[in-house]
């Protein structure tokens, strides 16, 4: 059980397509939950959230649904992500006095609608104050980056809905690029390449697990295997069938590509002091899509830039949010930032 925090708590939270990480003041990462809501369809109440709803997806009865209310990093479902997020924050915070201050991190590329759903979602669900910071910019904080300096930093973060993409210098990003190709769109490869070839079927939790043990985008030393279970599409009867890391090589070769597409553009895109600075200091990628085996030598191969993958990648944004908290420089700047908008 989480203890109460304390009065006036500020929390962080990386609000993630897949994954929900909270980050408490002086507790590091206090909770780490999937980003699902199941919901009775009759009431509309909430029957669970987080990982006893994951385990629902695909197996509910009738009058209960397993919704995923965030989709490629912004909210799609606005009522069912308050319910998510007021559960998480009294989970996080227990019972509270004065409401919380909430750091949430948001896609580089969202729309100010989007933010604004985010802001309103977040202050519905009980929070004071809400900072809205990017994603690039959290995860290069909490991977150890001094943004603050005038030097190129370039960051890749590939999460679940979206690959978030910046130079970064002097606190801010110069350029920065954000596709919706990340870790889901690297199961949905992986259902279809599965379905094209072997003509069966297989869930997103299969297919996931897939990316996770044997999945691959550059080669392995040494050829993998996995046996799955799936529903023939010709029969109709559940199969048991191998899979090898060669499949999911070929599976990924197009999302893969995308994302090194769009690594390219931003490099093309950077001016050539900064070029100079990422070329000395590499590339940092964070996030639990960096994780598919041969993601970093791959990028290394097609930009010729050296690639290292960040300490608790999975981690790095919800531990950005914190730090970012934590530095009275930054809250004024987001501060300015917000007030800018027109609501």
């Amino acid at each position: 059980m989480i203890k109460m925090l304390g009065l006036g708590q500020s929390i962080g939270i990386d609000l993630g397509t897949a994954t929900v990480l909270v980050h408490a003041k002086g507790k590091g990462i206090v909770l780490r939950e999937p980003s699902v809501v199941a919901i009775d369809r009759n009431t509309s109440e909430v029957v669970s959230v987080g990982e006893e709803a994951r385990r629902m997806l695909g197996r509910t009865p009738g009058n209960i649904v397993a919704i995923k209310p965030l989709e490629d990093g912004v909210i799609s479902d606005y009522t069912v992500t308050e319910k998510m997020l007021k559960y998480f924050i009294r989970k996080v915070c227990g019972k509270f006095i004065f409401s919380p201050t909430i750091m949430v991190c948001v896609p580089s590329g969202v729309t100010e609608v989007e933010k604004k759903a985010v802001i309103d979602a977040s202050t519905q669900a009980g929070a004071k104050k809400v900072y809205l910071i990017e994603e690039p910019i959290a995860a290069a904080i909490g991977a150890g980056i001094d943004i603050s300096k005038a030097c190129g930093s370039m960051i890749v973060d590939m999460g679940g809905g979206t690959t978030d993409i910046a130079v970064i210098s002097l606190g801010g990003a110069v350029v920065s690029s954000s596709i919706k190709v990340a870790g889901n769109k690297l199961d949905e490869a992986i259902v279809k390449y599965i379905k094209r070839k072997y003509n069966i079927v297989i869930g997103d939790r299969t297919a996931e697990d897939l990316k996770i043990n044997i999945g691959c985008v550059y080669p392995r030393e040494k050829k993998e295997k996995m046996d799955v279970k799936g529903r023939h599409l010709g029969s109709g009867l559940p199969v048991n069938f191998t899979v090898t890391s060669d499949d999911i090589l070929e599976a990924l070769e197009e999302p893969s590509n995308l994302i090194i597409e769009a690594v390219l553009s931003v490099l093309e895109r950077t001016p050539p002091e900064l070029s100079a600075d990422i070329g000395d200091r590499g590339i940092y990628m964070t996030g639990g899509g960096c994780l598919v085996y041969g993601m970093d030598k791959l990028i290394q191969k097609r930009t010729g830039i050296n690639v290292m993958i960040a300490e608790e990648s999975v981690s790095c944004v919800a531990l950005g949010t914190g730090k970012a908290l934590d530095d009275s420089e930054m809250l004024l700047k987001l501060d300015a930032m917000s007030k800018k908008r027109k609501y």
